[in-house]
């Protein structure tokens, strides 16, 4: 027995083997060092793959080639800095772009087919390939952009197998080139580790990620499974997963259930953002939908080819007794997607946080959309208390570059009286706030509205479905029931639907 495979055997006595458990004793869950990781990896006398970095050195083998044993994992290392040897390797992007989910995968499955060409199945029957590569950005010289980039890994568990793909994204948050270096470097260590030993769990494969780091080192903002191991994985769940365990505050996925990258999304454009809960989705948050994209449209600097338009949920109103509802998620998901609109998720509880988010991305006109119940609980002193300058603050950085705010009626049944800007009552020590605002022409009303789904309640009709009763069908947009019907989401049933 050579001495690296003793000193790897002794490793794992200590972190999992205990002489006596006693009553009483906690659970603790033991996370492997970055070079037990590796170590692991380079001992499986089948795992054999390349590893492509361009951005950040080669941080992640140079952790496998300190482990020991790399010889046995690693076929080849290399990193085409220069963009001319990278585009006669790679083949040039049609965006120019080096940086990118597209550079990535073409680099994973460019490597892949090399390893396929250049070691015979014959001579390795048992092997199972892998192929990393990450493309990165770090900080700039002038430290006013702490840089981003993309990893990803294309493997197989089974040499008579597809291979599977995990791409992620991240965004550093650490201010020296060295130290994003290093991050980089676990971070891959724990994708490669993961990838071949976390497979079967995909959300405690997420969550490794972070092993040995923390959510002051980087972001990661975006992640995709693919392949024949993760083909029951929602990939909406994983950006859910990012999101309740705090390794980003916005995630965003498109009609077809697949994550996008906000920042690319929302890179230079016009936004305009729908808050609400769409549980389920109704009549009344399409005509708010359709009326104020109207309002927005027609405003001043707005292209219609250059707009972006978001229905965006908050963690908060997917919490159900202090846990996230993943069911309940994911059946607002696929109504909202059957609409074919794109919805992200956020940490935002506060409106003003979500524009500074936005902010991040784009300089071009953005606007938001909410009824006037939404918008009397914005000028409630009591959800800035956290705020040195509270709501004079907050307002400051809500409002800031022309921000818009269009105001969809609020009816009031007991009076039949419509609530807009012109009669809505705020406290009296926010009048003149208001009145600034309102004379500024930063709340707009929304006049076109159809009188007939301001009756129209979220919580009404979901208690309808739940209790089978009938007549909530014509209270959603075409097509929505149908789909809640055939799926049985919100806890539809038929048998207990009352006749």
């Amino acid at each position: 027995m050579n001495s690296t495979l003793i000193l790897y055997i002794c490793n794992y006595k200590n972190y999992f083997k205990m002489a006596i458990s006693l009553k009483g004793d906690q659970e603790i869950s033991s996370v492997l060092d970055t070079k037990s990781k590796a170590l692991r990896i380079n001992l499986n006398r089948d795992i054999y793959g390349t590893f492509a970095e361009i951005g950040a050195g080669q941080e992640t083998v140079r952790n496998f080639f300190r482990s020991g044993g790399a010889s046995g994992t690693i076929a080849k290392a290399m990193s085409a800095y220069d963009k001319d040897f990278s585009d006669s390797i790679y083949g040039m992007e049609e965006d120019g772009r080096y940086v990118s989910q597209s550079r990535l995968q073409r680099m994973l499955r460019h490597e892949m087919d090399l390893i396929e060409d250049r070691l015979s199945r014959e001579k390795h029957p048992n092997k199972l390939f892998f192929s990393y590569a990450n493309t990165v950005t770090t900080i700039d010289f002038a430290r006013t952009f702490k840089g981003h980039g993309w990893v990803g890994i294309r493997f197989q568990l089974d040499p008579l197998e597809g291979y599977n793909e995990i791409v992620l994204h991240l965004r550093f948050k650490e201010t020296d080139a060295r130290l994003q270096q290093e991050t980089l470097g676990v971070l891959g260590v724990n994708l490669i580790y993961g990838a071949f030993y976390l497979n079967d769990n995909p959300k405690e494969l997420v969550k490794s990620f972070y092993d040995n780091l923390g959510g002051h080192q980087l972001e990661i903002d975006m992640v995709n499974f693919s392949g024949p191991r993760f083909m029951y994985v929602d990939n909406r769940l994983m950006s859910l997963t990012l999101l309740k365990n705090g390794m980003t505050n916005a995630v965003m996925f498109g009609p077809d259930g697949n994550n996008l990258l906000p920042a690319q999304v929302l890179y230079k454009k016009n936004i305009l953002a729908l808050r609400g809960s769409f549980r389920p989705v109704t009549k009344v948050n399409m005509d708010m939908f359709e009326n104020s994209k109207k309002l927005f449209l027609a405003e001043k600097k707005v292209d219609k080819e250059n707009t972006q338009i978001i229905f965006e949920i908050t963690l908060s109103n997917l919490t159900s007794e202090g846990k996230i509802n993943e069911r309940d998620f994911l059946d607002r998901a696929e109504l909202l997607c059957s609409l074919g609109q794109n919805v992200m998720i956020t940490n935002f509880q506060q409106y003003f946080k979500l524009v500074e988010y936005f902010s991040e991305f784009t300089k071009e006109r953005m606007a938001l959309a909410m009824g006037v119940y939404n918008l009397i609980q914005i000028f409630d002193e009591k959800y800035y208390r956290d705020l040195s300058g509270g709501i004079l603050e907050a307002f400051g950085k809500l409002f800031f570059r022309d921000l818009k705010v269009y105001m969809y009626p609020y009816h009031d049944q007991e009076t039949d009286e419509y609530i807009n800007s012109e009669n809505l009552k705020v406290h009296p020590r926010m009048k003149e706030l208001y009145k600034f605002f309102k004379n500024n022409g930063r709340l707009v009303d929304i006049k076109d509205f159809d009188k007939s789904n301001l009756d129209i309640f979220s919580r009404t009709v979901l208690k309808m479905i739940m209790e089978g009763k009938k007549g909530w069908e014509e209270l959603l947009p075409e097509g929505i029931a149908e789909t809640i019907k055939q799926k049985r989401l919100f806890g539809y049933s038929k048998t207990r639907t009352k006749k």
